[in-house]
């Protein structure tokens, strides 16, 4: 059994069993996504060779999840666009971008469900309080694809309609791309300091 702070070890078969090493019992891939849900950590191992697959088990436990009736959480235009990075020169940046944005949503909807709980058997007026968690979330994700679409322009020599940019002179394109890495390193910032007063 591991120590508490170690992620168990889930050991993938040949014949595509799950074998659970901290429990020692064979589980499925909806046991796992509920460990995750528990916030349970774990790794996945191939038994055979011992390589690290938890990143392949965990994208199929979501396309699985993806193909249950009424749970896409994936809209298409998110899909296509997270396609169209891979390969790309912002393919390096997409990662880290949504693992914070996921963390910061994480925190605003665990505010969100407390102010909940404790809104239950109180009087109209304060319920008329949850709102402003949503309004959070909103503004949250508003400026989370404000940050997104700086930092594709400093990395898109070309317009979004697909036309080559107007030639500028090299002193001002270089001031404005200036003036974007700067604004985006503050927003960058901004964000920081909004994840670390919600922990």
């Amino acid at each position: 059994m591991p120590a508490k702070d170690e992620p168990v070890v889930i050991k993938k078969y040949a014949n595509r069993r799950l074998y659970n090493t901290g429990t020692s019992t064979y589980v499925t891939l909806e046991d796992l996504a509920e460990m995750v849900k528990k916030g349970e950590e774990f790794t996945v191992q191939d038994a055979k060779t011992g390589d690290d697959i938890t990143h392949p088990v965990l994208t199929q436990i979501i396309f699985e999840l993806e193909n249950k009736e009424g749970q896409n959480m994936l809209p298409i235009p998110f899909l296509r666009q997270l396609i169209s990075f891979y390969g790309d020169q912002m393919q390096m940046v997409v990662p880290s971008f949504l693992e914070q944005s996921m963390i910061a949503f994480a925190k605003e909807q665990e505010r969100f469900r407390e102010q909940m709980k404790s809104a239950i058997g109180k009087s109209p007026m304060d319920m008329m309080k949850i709102a402003t968690p949503i309004k959070a979330i909103e503004e949250q994700t508003r400026r989370n694809i404000e940050l997104f679409q700086n930092a594709m322009r400093l990395f898109t020599p070309f317009p979004p309609g697909g036309g080559q940019a107007a030639p500028a002179e090299p002193s001002r394109k270089d001031s404005e791309k200036s003036e974007e890495l700067s604004e985006l390193k503050q927003q960058i910032a901004a964000m920081q300091r909004k994840i670390d007063s919600m922990g």
